[in-house]
């Protein structure tokens, strides 16, 4: 039995400044909602600042910031379940009809006190337990994937927690757009805590130290140009021609192939080499396996505040303006630079007006 859950609170009290180590930073707006006014503060958020720093200047709402940091107490603790947990198969599956893990239970129970101890989320729930369940608290609402690619755990590949925060109390009648924040734990060598809110500027990664501690290391704001692909389901190109005919061009022109089976490191490298595409494309024979609450939406939220963009749902529509109606809506999805997303749309629906006015140069 795991020991209960002790999320180290954080709210409004004031952090001393201290110097930073590191070099670099990202200036961030938050609203001045104490004084009901739209009036913005400019604040600095440095590299080499521990998350309650980066946090007390990234925001000015300390509901967020509490539920920010009780996400990563639970990804802390998922790091270290995931390093010594069982990956053995429970006998039990979710309402989805996937197969659990034991260490994807773990990892959705770890998550499910966090946010309840927090105080600040009334709904939350996740691909595990997909109906929304009532914490009894105020704020925000939550979707996460407690561990994706749980799948892969057991061959020691890289594997995440997602998670998107949504103010209110509603996860459906809405879209990725509306969210507070989002985030992804990415378990490999190292353990990052990576996030992005919406009003602040950039991704922000945040490493976790021997002390405990998070670490803000890196920021991303522009998600250049690079030959490097990751390539989901390449069985849709057995009826699917226009994505036959897409991955044809990576391969002719070169590209790299950085595929591991599991989207947290997939997207995570475009934020870390500031380059490259993800897709995952459908077929009449291999339908859509990601779902937006729980992946897609708060995946696009951050590969968008790097500086990238996405394109959802078999349109020319961002992942984030996707009207999210159901629990277990899912979606094909590409995330990358602004030349890749085009090109996507460009060889899987003919065009890509959205862009054109950007000059994004594509050589289709």
């Amino acid at each position: 039995m795991a020991a209960p859950f002790r999320p180290a609170f954080f709210g409004q009290a004031t952090v001393s400044a201290r110097a930073s180590t590191f070099k670099g930073a990202v200036l961030c707006k938050v609203a001045n909602r104490s004084s009901g006014r739209k009036t913005a503060l400019v604040t600095q958020a440095k590299v080499g600042d521990t998350l309650e720093e980066f946090l007390l200047e990234a925001t000015s709402d300390a509901k967020l910031r509490q539920t920010m940091m009780s996400l990563s107490e639970a990804i802390r603790t998922i790091a270290f379940k995931v390093r010594t947990a069982s990956c053995s198969a429970l006998n039990c599956v979710n309402t989805f009809g996937d197969e659990q893990l034991a260490v994807d239970v773990l990892a959705d129970k770890l998550l499910f006190e966090a946010l309840k101890y927090s105080g600040c989320v009334k709904y939350a729930c996740s691909e595990e337990v997909p109906e929304p369940v009532d914490l009894q608290g105020s704020g925000f609402s939550v979707a996460f994937d407690p561990l994706d690619g749980s799948s892969i755990v057991d061959t020691n590949f890289t594997v995440g927690t997602i998670f998107g925060v949504w103010p209110g109390d509603k996860l459906k009648g809405i879209t990725g757009r509306d969210q507070a924040a989002a985030g992804m734990g990415i378990y490999g060598p190292r353990t990052v805590y990576c996030i992005a809110l919406k009003d602040c500027p950039g991704c922000h990664e945040f490493l976790l130290q021997d002390d405990g501690k998070w670490l803000h290391v890196k920021e991303t704001t522009e998600i250049g140009e690079g030959k490097m692909f990751s390539p989901g389901n390449l069985r849709a190109t057995f009826d699917n021609p226009n994505y036959e005919r897409l991955l044809s061009h990576y391969i002719g022109e070169k590209y790299t192939l950085r595929y591991t089976g599991g989207m947290v490191p997939d997207v995570f490298q475009i934020i870390v080499k500031e380059k490259g595409v993800f897709t995952n494309v459908t077929s009449p024979s291999t339908k859509a396996k990601l779902r937006i609450l729980f992946e897609v939406a708060p995946l696009a939220l951050l590969i968008e505040k790097a500086g990238g963009y996405s394109s959802a749902d078999g349109k020319c529509i961002s992942g984030l303006d996707v009207p999210i109606e159901a629990y277990d809506q899912r979606t094909q999805i590409c995330y990358g630079s602004i030349a890749e997303v085009r090109r996507f749309e460009e060889y899987m629906y003919g065009n890509s007006e959205r862009f054109a006015e950007k000059g994004a140069e594509v050589n289709a």
